[in-house]
């Protein structure tokens, strides 16, 4: 090629322009920061699964994984009394997110979702890339209304609803995500990343409509988020889809066996849910007792607005070596999200956060 040639753009149009997700802060693990920014649990993972990290063979590392996941699906399977040839495995549940905006969208399908919600979506529509319906939720106080008739009429292919949804915490009625499911002509994902903090579930709506999925995540109730595991439930008329746009070993050896042990321990994960669910009405409580209006959470997070400018106080306590989220976009840009601590972090929180609110 002549040295005088243009160059070819290294990107696509809609990779240059877009944005990319924005994790939470990391900090190292030696760094002394209270970590309270990206709704990790409180707790170790059960030991089973450090037993089986103990115990883990090492000629499952010299071998490809099963690229089906089947023992870690059948666990599944038992676990919630549903088909195995209805479970997908991933990496992590945002692998399944990818699945499905990759098999299922393009210019000309859309995605559509209430908002706030996980920002996630709207990455992975630009990555397609596919355009974006996005509809506030209606917002009272703590009531959280889905735009129901709204969503039904954007004709989207896939309609993302996070329940319990993050940033709010709150959880969407089943008569609602029931409406939506006979309504929508795509496909309806119901995003239950905090599930295991809630008293409610639409697990039931996979077995009743056959475009629904049900997607959920072993970071959260589990304690696994450094393994990056999740899973989604659907009928099978709509996995055998999923599965022509997967990697071909999408979830590694070790994850799907340290998975399977926490999956089995039930009675340790439901423990450290119950001790969140006690810790997470202190520490609202005593933030109302300063100032805070706080949400109602069906989660492992609160959405709290402070008595002060929210940004100041994040950038504060990050000052301070306590790291909460801060998300700088209209509706959210007065609150800041805060992960439920044990009571020692809890603690750390408020006597740090008291003196900012009173200066």
């Amino acid at each position: 090629m002549s040295p005088s040639a243009a160059k070819r753009d290294l990107f696509r149009p809609a990779i240059a322009k877009m944005q990319g997700y924005a994790p939470g802060e990391w900090p190292a693990l030696d760094a002394g920061v209270l970590k309270l920014n990206s709704n990790e649990n409180a707790y170790p993972p059960s030991p089973e699964v450090l037993a089986a990290l103990s115990g883990f063979n090492g000629e499952l590392l010299r071998r490809y994984p099963d690229p089906q996941s089947t023992d870690f699906c059948q666990v599944v399977s038992k676990t919630l009394g549903i088909p195995t040839d209805w479970v997908i495995a991933g990496n992590g549940s945002d692998d399944i997110l990818t699945l499905l905006v990759r098999a299922c969208t393009e210019p000309g399908r859309t995605i559509a979702y209430p908002t706030p919600t996980y920002v996630l979506y709207r990455t992975l529509a630009a990555m397609q890339p596919a355009e974006t319906i996005e509809i506030p939720y209606e917002i009272e106080g703590d009531y959280w209304q889905l735009p129901v008739e709204q969503l039904l009429q954007t004709d989207a292919a896939i309609t993302f609803v996070a329940s319990p949804n993050s940033p709010s915490g709150h959880i969407v009625p089943k008569s609602d995500l029931r409406a939506l499911a006979a309504g929508l002509s795509g496909v309806l994902v119901i995003d239950e990343a905090y599930v295991d903090f809630s008293t409610e579930n639409a697990l039931d709506l996979v077995r009743e409509f056959e475009r629904v999925m049900v997607l959920r995540t072993l970071s959260k109730g589990y304690s696994l988020a450094g393994l990056r595991l999740g899973f989604g439930c659907a009928q099978p008329t709509l996995l055998a889809g999923l599965k022509k746009v997967k990697d071909s070993y999408n979830v590694d050896a070790l994850a799907l066996r340290l998975g399977a042990a926490a999956i089995l321990d039930q009675d340790y994960k439901n423990a450290c849910v119950e001790k969140i669910g006690a810790h997470r009405e202190e520490l609202a409580t005593a933030l109302r007792e300063i100032g805070f209006w706080v949400g109602r959470s069906h989660t492992n997070f609160l959405l709290v607005k402070p008595p002060g400018d929210a940004k100041t106080i994040y950038q504060s306590l990050k000052a301070q070596k306590i790291l909460i989220r801060y998300f700088d976009e209209p509706g959210l840009n007065d609150k800041l999200r805060i992960t439920v601590g044990t009571p020692e972090q809890n603690q750390r929180l408020l006597n740090t956060i008291q003196p900012l609110i009173h200066n």
